[in-house]
């Protein structure tokens, strides 16, 4: 483990930033704006997440994080360019933020268990979010964010002022509800429609990973390395044959699919 200074190693990556964007800078870099760097911004953090999945890796989740604060760094110099904000106001802004979150830390109010603290932080951002003029329960969730991670917080927050069913089973009642309807969508070939009765059985889907309490981000993200496995292992199989899957037929898949299914339960 290095034994740098962070504050050394920050004030550098600082400088470079500066030096990228100068007149006699990157190219590539003097051109860039909030919006072209901002999908950049989003892959770094999955491409963090993704070194967290994978064991973690170690030394890839050190250089993803680097990648992650780069982009950070670049957000606040445009805005220094702009005369809106530095990295430094950015910093001080999340540590008051983290110091007025946590009282019973950093204050003189008592500890409090997870499930009191949870209540007082949304207590908290509720009180951020008024100040910021955002009214509603609905207010303030980013509409960047991943659809199923939107659903999930806007179901959440739908949840805390009582718009929610009883019981799990009540929402997959709903889900078969949904699923009828776009059942009979199907017919029509009404694209518009059947994206939205889709859209609804998605939302349903989300509200029921949260009465279970699962991540739905969480659970797809299983299903399909489940069903990349899967398909991996078929393909194999059929490769054994002589056969590409392309070639072999939707009967030979779905044998060879069956195979690997009874192999895993095995």
């Amino acid at each position: 483990m290095s034994h740098a200074d962070p504050a050394a190693a920050l004030t550098r990556l600082l400088a470079i930033m500066v030096r990228l964007r100068a007149p006699d800078g990157c190219p590539w870099d003097q051109v860039q704006d909030f919006a072209s760097i901002a999908p950049y911004t989003v892959e770094e953090a999955y491409e963090v997440a993704d070194a967290i999945a994978r064991g973690p890796d170690f030394p890839q989740l050190q250089d993803e994080l680097g990648d992650l604060l780069l982009q950070v760094v670049y957000h606040a110099q445009m805005a220094s360019e702009a005369g809106h904000f530095g990295f430094a106001e950015v910093a001080e802004a999340i540590c008051s933020k983290m110091i007025r979150r946590h009282p019973h830390v950093f204050g003189e109010a008592a500890a409090r268990d997870a499930g009191m603290q949870n209540r007082a932080w949304e207590a908290q951002k509720e009180a951020e979010r008024a100040d910021r003029a955002e009214t509603g329960t609905l207010a303030g969730i980013p509409v960047g964010l991943p659809a199923l991670t939107r659903a999930l917080k806007i179901s959440r927050r739908a949840a805390r002022v009582g718009f929610d069913w009883p019981e799990p089973g009540e929402v997959l009642d709903k889900l078969e509800e949904e699923a009828a309807e776009l059942r009979a969508e199907l017919p029509a070939m009404d694209k518009a429609r059947q994206a939205d009765e889709l859209g609804d059985l998605f939302f349903v889907m989300v509200n029921l990973a949260r009465k279970l309490d699962l991540d739905p981000e969480t659970c797809l993200a299983g299903a399909n390395a489940k069903f990349t496995r899967r398909f991996n292992q078929m393909e194999a199989r059929l490769a054994a044959r002589g056969l590409a899957p392309a070639d072999a037929g939707l009967a030979a898949m779905e044998a060879e699919w069956q195979a690997v299914k009874a192999v895993e339960k095995d």
